[in-house]
């Protein structure tokens, strides 16, 4: 996984603007982030409920890891972009839009 493709999988989904967030990427629906990229980026985070998280930490441990605070205690989790492949980082990017966007908007993407 590359960063243009975190980009592009994040930019796909309804209603989703790049922004820019502490001088690295951000990606809002509905005014508030759901993803960044990070400084540099070779990581990406997704803003998951802490029982997304668990799994997919305990399930691919080299991609997946929590934030570090209390953001990774709240769900918050690091994509290694290098060790991840294009469907799993889609799913963590379509949980953690679901989280964050209008219901409204989350109803129509179920509708698809």
């Amino acid at each position: 996984m590359t960063a243009e493709k975190f980009r592009k999988l994040a930019l796909s989904l309804p209603e989703v603007s790049e922004q820019a967030h502490m001088a690295h990427p951000d990606f809002r629906v509905g005014g508030k982030i759901f993803a960044t990229l990070g400084p540099e980026e070779d990581w990406g985070m997704v803003k998951l409920t802490p029982g997304q998280q668990e799994p997919l930490v305990r399930g691919e441990p080299a991609v997946f890891r929590p934030a570090a605070g209390a953001w990774g205690r709240r769900g918050a989790t690091i994509i290694q972009l290098e060790n991840a492949d294009d469907v799993t980082v889609r799913e963590a990017l379509v949980a953690a839009w679901r989280n964050t966007a209008p219901q409204r908007l989350v109803r129509q993407f179920a509708e698809r």
